[in-house]
């Protein structure tokens, strides 16, 4: 009765053995979908979003974060708070915060990013990428992005 194992291991190096056999043969992509854990790349992306969602709603204060502009135009497509675009000729700047967040943002849809609170936009947000391949294909890439990073 009860679990056999081999008595020369402990219990926990007798489960660490079973749970490394069973997963390790599995490619890596298959073994985040049976786990149901997000690539790094869908995590850090889904960040970037929550901290560009407490910005322009204001949740910091506005002298101590990155200065993120409006678009002037933003009622004929996207979202309500659609972001600019703007220059940049070095890859320092490129890579940073507020060029790689906002193409992202701009492709998500008015009912994400005009979430009441930071919970729903979270609960929102996550419902909204569950059928994109970013979250379990570290290789792909978001839908509907145009591409990353952003510089006009």
């Amino acid at each position: 009765m009860g679990v056999k194992f081999d008595c020369k291991l402990s219990f926990s190096e007798h489960i660490n053995e079973k749970f490394n056999t069973a997963y390790s043969i599995r490619p890596y992509i298959d073994r985040l979908q049976q786990l149901k854990l997000p690539t790094l790349k869908y995590r850090r992306l889904r960040g970037d979003m929550i901290e560009v969602f407490k910005i322009v709603h204001n949740y910091y204060d506005s002298g101590a974060v990155v200065k993120l502009n409006f678009h002037p135009f933003s009622a004929t497509r996207g979202n309500k708070f659609k972001l600019q675009k703007f220059n940049c000729h070095y890859n320092i700047r490129k890579y940073s915060f507020g060029s790689r967040v906002v193409n992202v943002w701009n492709s998500l849809p008015d009912y994400v990013v005009e979430a009441d609170s930071l919970n729903a936009f979270k609960n929102r947000l996550d419902k909204y990428r569950t059928n994109q391949e970013v979250v379990y294909d570290y290789k792909s890439d978001l839908t509907g992005t145009g591409g990353l990073p952003v510089c006009a």
